[in-house]
């Protein structure tokens, strides 16, 4: 126990490795000037930094279409989106090295037992879309079969409870699943290489399967537990910048739900978008990913970005019931809805 709570926090890097979309190409930091609007922007706009927590990818589209379509200067703001450095996005969010960026619950729970004060802001999407997957010719289509199977992860402690708790609800035995560390490894060629099956964020990974006509096998962490519904991604900011300055906190999050509803009603347009803005990135990936995933950022909540108590509450339950997390957080603390603007 004393290693996973002096390893907490970059526990919470390897979480959000595992499970952001990395398909993505690099892009370098972006301000309005390379948005649609094409002029410079004005003088008097507050320039403010937003981190992402991986590559750019259509997680982050609402971000790029507040950029594009200048809801950031209708707010007085000047955003530079930038990839995080080798702390993480989370240390840049807490330190005021950025002002705001994307995060996961995972890793603000773990975070905040360590008392780092980092605050979720909006869901990203509203219901955890990761879970394992593997080719269909691997014949894994639930727990049970991860017996006598190989897994590639990351080696992390939430992430083998999970494998543990998933098999043992299902009746199978944890000790007959191989797990290996995989590194940055491409989930196409390890699993025609190393592995069985991994956990992978259908968003964006699981569309490229189709794509390649690699079909797989999807079983979603939160139809086996509803404590592992989840939010994942976030957007978040530090405590400090919400004491100091809400007024900034209010004006970014106007803009970047602005970006999200256009995004859910405009998906293609809003793909465009975040192609013209990261011009690296595979076009047919970012186009089916985007319709795909539109939908599901605000999906059943009367909001795009509200949170629920309860999903927080659960778990941070399951953390302290499998011994992950050695005391409880404040959980009014780690989340708030206060700075999303009326539906």
């Amino acid at each position: 126990m004393r290693a996973v709570k002096r390893g907490a926090l970059g526990l919470a890097l390897a979480l959000v490795f595992m499970l952001t979309a990395c398909g993505g190409g690099g892009a370098a930091p972006t301000s309005p000037g390379d948005g649609a609007q094409g002029a410079e922007a004005p003088k008097d706009l507050r320039e403010i930094t937003f981190v992402l927590e991986w590559t750019p990818n259509t997680n982050h589209t609402g971000v790029y279409v507040a950029q594009q379509e200048g809801y950031f200067e209708a707010e007085g703001l000047k955003v530079n989106i930038i990839q995080p450095g080798t702390g993480g996005a989370d240390a840049m969010i807490a330190s005021g090295a950025a002002q705001f960026g994307v995060s996961v619950q995972e890793s603000i729970t773990l975070a905040r037992t360590q008392n780092v004060p980092i605050v979720s802001l909006a869901a990203i999407i509203q219901h955890n879309t990761s879970g394992f997957a593997a080719p269909r010719d691997k014949h894994i289509t639930s727990p049970q079969d991860f017996e006598g199977k190989t897994y590639g992860g990351w080696g992390s402690p939430v992430e083998e409870m999970v494998l543990r708790t998933l098999m043992e609800q299902e009746g199978a035995d944890y000790s007959k699943i191989k797990n290996i560390n995989m590194g940055s490894a491409d989930f196409f060629t390890a699993v025609k290489k190393d592995i069985d099956f991994a956990w992978i964020f259908y968003g964006w990974t699981g569309i490229e399967a189709e794509l390649r006509n690699e079909p797989i096998d999807m079983m979603y962490v939160n139809q086996y537990s509803d404590a592992l519904d989840y939010y994942t991604p976030v957007i978040a900011t530090s405590e400090k910048l919400i004491e100091s300055d809400p007024e900034l906190v209010k004006a970014f999050m106007r803009a970047v739900s602005r970006g999200y509803q256009h995004a859910i009603d405009n998906p293609e347009q809003a793909a465009e978008i975040l192609l013209k803005q990261v011009p690296d990135l595979d076009k047919e990936l970012v186009m089916a990913s985007q319709r795909w995933l539109s939908p599901k950022y605000r999906d059943d909540a009367p909001r795009w970005g509200e949170q629920k108590r309860e999903v927080w509450e659960n778990y941070t339950n399951w953390l302290l019931q499998n011994k992950l997390m050695e005391k409880p957080i404040d959980i009014d603390k780690a989340f708030t809805n206060e700075f999303l603007p009326e539906a």
